[in-house]
């Protein structure tokens, strides 16, 4: 597979997933390219896969101690500062960074269950309530170029006017402890049942953080989808990988978030 090729199905597939089409879909696949996911790439007829990676055990991700917490100026950002401070190719050796092909079409997936409706939103793409801006990248990892399973990484930036950061990252916090045993979401394109949601012990950033794998599915097997939420002042990053090949938890790549959570304000 060419790197054109990676690139375009990759950033197709991530932009479909954060639109909530099909992504955890029961009975199979529907929408725009057959339901694939984002995070590596997947095979042409959406059939799920990806890269081997470890399973990281559950546990908490908690904020830096409060020697390392970084400070804030508190800024609310425009889509422009957004874009100004999110990553940029070569600033991480090794990543490409692009603009999220068909990132402003965020999806419609409602939780049966209120408690676990954030969760939701970071699915559709639009984690929070209203935020003031919102910028979509993709990082694609330049050394598994021409592969198959190539790790793609997708950014959600967003800020948030007064307390609206924190609570977005306490509501994320407080859902994946309320859904433990999974939830059904309904949508214009049909229900989707995860399966399962477990916090991850990934290394924290910013002034605090949260990282947890949904277990969805297609066309019956398990897709593991791993986020971390970080948090800067008014600024939050959302990061998005996974895998399509082994159904096993993808790695997102510490260095990756800690050189974008340094950028935060």
């Amino acid at each position: 597979m060419t790197k054109a090729r990676t690139a375009a199905i990759a950033a197709t597939a991530a932009a479909l997933c954060l639109a909530a089409v099909a992504c955890g879909q029961d009975g199979g696949t529907s929408g725009r390219d057959g339901g694939k996911a984002a995070g590596t790439t997947a095979e042409p007829g959406g059939k799920p896969g990806g890269k081997p990676a470890s399973d990281p055990a559950a546990g908490e991700s908690a904020a830096p101690s409060p020697t390392s917490t970084p400070t804030s100026t508190g800024e609310v950002l425009d889509k422009t500062g957004l874009a100004g401070i999110a990553l940029k190719t070569g600033e991480v050796a090794g990543y490409e960074v692009a603009p999220l092909q068909g990132g402003e079409e965020t999806g419609t997936e409602r939780s049966e269950n209120k408690d676990c409706q954030p969760l939701a939103a970071v699915i559709n793409g639009a984690p929070g309530t209203g935020p003031a801006a919102t910028v979509f990248r993709t990082v694609m990892d330049t050394s598994e170029e021409g592969k198959d399973d190539q790790t793609v990484v997708t950014e959600i930036l967003t800020s948030h006017a007064g307390d609206a950061a924190p609570q977005l990252m306490r509501s994320v916090r407080d859902a994946v402890r309320a859904c433990a045993g999974g939830f059904r979401t309904s949508s214009e394109d049909g229900p989707s049942t995860y399966s399962e949601v477990k916090q991850l012990p990934l290394p924290p950033a910013g002034q605090e953080s949260i990282a947890y794998q949904v277990t969805g599915s297609i066309e019956g097997d398990k897709v593991p989808l791993v986020f971390q939420l970080v948090r800067t002042g008014s600024t939050v990053v959302t990061f998005y990988v996974a895998d399509f090949l082994t159904a096993r938890a993808p790695q997102l790549p510490a260095g990756l978030v800690a050189a974008q959570a340094a950028k935060l304000p």
